[in-house]
Parts: C-alpha cells; structure tokens; sequence
C-alpha cells in the first residue's frame, strides 16, 4: 500500500459537480458527471433530462457488455472485456460498479482461467482498472483476494500463454499496490516476480543467458512491477533489497535487450533514491564500478544496435547517473484543468508510469476526479467547478489554432538555429 494511502479511499466522486478538464475530448468524457444548475429555465431542464438519458443508456450498454462477457463466443467476450475496459479507463463509475464487482470479479476470473492469449490480457488489465475504480478498501480487498491465486498460478505456469503471462506480471503489481494490505503477502509477491526477472541476470563470466524476446519482456513486465513495489517497501525490507539485489541488478545492464537495460537503470536509480531516503550517508561498494557502466550506456555508440534503442537509452541512463552520481532528478510538471502535478522523483515517476500504463490517455481525467489516485499522489479532494465557468474558460477552436500556430514558429525557428550550429559526428 503506498505510504500515503488511506484506507477506504474510492475512486469515485459523489459531488454535484463535475471536475474541470482543458481539453474537448476530456469535456465530453465527463458528461456523465452530474452537473451544478445556475438556472431554472425550460431550457436547463430539457439539458438535464437529455443527459439523464444518455447516462441511462450508457448504464444499459455496460450491462450488456457485463452479461456478453460470459457468451460462448470467444469473440463476443473480448469485445465485452475491452468495452468494460475503455468504460473504466475514461470514466468514474464507482457506483454502478460496486453494486456490480463480485459479478465483474466472476467473469474476469472465469475468462483468465479459460480463455486465451488476448482475452486472458484483457482480464488482466479489467481487474487492474477494476481496482483503480474501486480505490483501496474492503470492496477492492475482496476483488483482489479472488483473483491473485489466478494471476500467480499463470505467472508461474511456463506453459501458458506467453503474452497472458506478461499482462499478469504487470496487473498483479499494480492490484498488490491498490489492494494489497498485508506486508507478508506484498513481500511474497516480490519473490514472485524475483523468480523470474533474476533470470536474465548475466552469468558470473559476464555472458548472457539465451532468452527469446518474448520471455525477455515477461522478465521486465516483473521488473516493473517489483520496482512499484519497492515504493511501498518499510525501512527495514529496503535494506535486506539493498544487500540482496542492488549488486547483482547492474548484470541487467548488459542484457541485448534495451527495454530491459531501461528498466534496469530505472530500478537501480529507485533504489539509489529509496536507500537515501532511509540514510543520506548511503554508500555503495561498487558505485565506480557501476558509474562506469552507466556512463558507458549514456554515451554509447555501438553500430550494432538500432538507431532508436541507442537514442532512447542514451536519454534515459544520462538521468539514471545524475541520480546515481548526485542524487538529482529531472522533473516534469503536469497539466490537468486547473491543476498542476510535478513528477519530481523516480517513486512519482514509476507510480505515475504504473497507472498510466491502464487508463492511458484518461490519466488526466483521473488525476482530477478519482479520489483514489489523487490520494496516491497527495493531490487532495478534487476541484470542482460548475458547468456555466466550464464553458467559460474553454477555448475556441480558432483560439487554439492561433496559439498552436504560433508555438509551431517559434519552434521552427529555434530548431532552424539549432541545426545550423550542429556538427557531423559520422555515426551511421
């Protein structure tokens, strides 16, 4: 659970309002929001009767995709499971869904334990968006209860579907962190996903083990999920991490695969960060010897590997050594109605990077209306507006196009100066 989580913090609002979004798509999403009347005219009441009905029938489409994700059609139960999905992902349905979990819960269990590759993921990610709804509580408790024998039993089951594992490793961390309350059962958890990322481990003669790409992914879905885990970790469990794996993870670094090198890097900075928190005086025994090789993949230029790994790495482990040399981090300071959020830590960082892996381009919409993620990240009760000021403060599209418009000149230009003091390095 993370440290600042409260128990029994939903994901849904129950105000009269509806929170304020900056852009038309997200405007439109919140329609099902009830929303504050200034106004008692024939018009506001057609309004409010018109949107009535289109919540009733958004109500009546989730209740079929409910009732279809148990048909014997494979098909028609995908369909259902990524109808439910997209629902969750976009919207705040606290209610309807709690009156619905156990249902919910039934069908997500019996599509992993019998369905297959595609709709097995799905699941997966429906029980993670099931959780972000639910917030952290009893309800989410309960869901998570039913369904973590399952994802574990896929986890470690080598004959099940490559891809099924993989949505697994990822929805078991994120359902540990949201419903999870027992110590002993998130430590187990992490052994779990240790069992499987130490795998890629280089051997003691620096060689690589031989692993396809596929379970090279499943290996770093794990190390995500035991990196989010490590958020939640007490003093003392951090320092046991810290002797057992802090050393061996700099062996990931020499993996052929760049996203397991990336999260790697991303993982020994959490830790270099967490065990600083714990003792500013932290030492590290092989720090050198580690900078070396950090620094040797901020700056590497190997031929044989792509052009987009070798950039993306390159940007990646420059931050990686700023907050192993020095502790630093490059903030990042986020956008959402009135609001503003800054990522200014690799705990935020990976936490933020968890949630939006499932609501994806609804995170803005939840950072401002799910009191569950605004709690995670210490956001406070949502801020509210009314309808009449909504409307008020949204731009024009004409508006829009002069501000975009502009900003693409000045970008123009700055780059056209950029380009004209760059040097040819050679590297093909």
């Amino acid at each position: 659970m993370p440290r600042n989580k409260k128990k029994n913090s939903k994901g849904g609002q129950h105000g009269a309002v509806q929170p304020f979004s900056d852009e038309d798509a997200s405007i439109e999403t919140l329609s099902h929001c009830s929303s504050l009347s200034d106004a008692t005219s024939a018009a506001d009441e057609g309004g409010e009767a018109s949107e009535d009905t289109a919540q009733e029938d958004f109500q009546y489409k989730l209740k079929g995709f409910i009732d279809s994700t148990v048909d014997k059609s494979a098909k028609t139960r995908q369909g259902a499971l990524d109808g439910l999905k997209t629902a969750m992902a976009t919207r705040i349905l606290y209610e309807f869904i709690s009156e619905r979990r156990m249902t919910i819960t039934d069908s997500i269990e019996r599509c992993l334990k019998k369905g297959k590759g595609e709709e097995q993921r799905a699941a997966a990610s429906l029980a993670c968006l099931l959780c972000i709804q639910l917030g952290s509580g009893i309800e989410s408790e309960e869901v998570f209860k039913t369904l973590k024998p399952v994802f574990k039993n896929i986890l470690a089951d080598g004959s099940a579907n490559i891809q099924a594992r993989q949505a697994v490793a990822t929805s078991l961390g994120l359902c540990t962190l949201v419903a999870e309350d027992d110590v002993l059962d998130v430590q187990a958890t992490m052994e779990c996903f240790e069992s499987l990322f130490t795998r890629s481990y280089a051997k003691a003669d620096g060689t690589c083990p031989s692993i396809g790409p596929q379970m090279s992914q499943l290996h770093v879905n794990a190390l995500l999920s035991w990196a989010l885990l490590l958020t939640i970790c007490s003093a003392n469990q951090l320092k046991d991490i810290l002797k057992k794996h802090l050393a061996r993870l700099q062996r990931l670094l020499e993996s052929d695969d760049v996203n397991m090198r990336i999260a790697a890097g991303e993982t020994i900075a959490l830790l270099f960060e967490l065990a600083r928190d714990v003792d500013s005086e932290f030492e590290f025994d092989e720090w050198d010897e580690l900078c070396y090789k950090l620094n040797a993949l901020a700056t590497d230029c190997n031929k044989h590997r792509a052009k987009t790994d070798k950039r993306k790495q390159r940007s990646v482990f420059r931050d990686v050594l700023k907050a192993v040399e020095e502790g630093d981090f490059q903030s990042e300071t986020l956008r959402f109605g009135t609001e503003r959020m800054t990522i200014d830590s690799w705990v935020r960082k990976r936490t933020y990077d968890a949630f939006r892996e499932f609501v994806g381009s609804g995170m803005n919409y939840h950072l401002q209306a799910n009191e569950f993620i605004r709690d995670v990240f210490e956001l406070g009760p949502p801020v509210l507006v009314d309808s009449a000021t909504m409307k008020a403060m949204k731009i024009s599209r004409f508006e829009r196009h002069l501000h975009n418009s502009a900003a693409f000149k000045a970008r123009t230009k700055a780059r056209s100066k950029f380009r004209d003091k760059r040097v040819d390095v050679g590297e093909f």
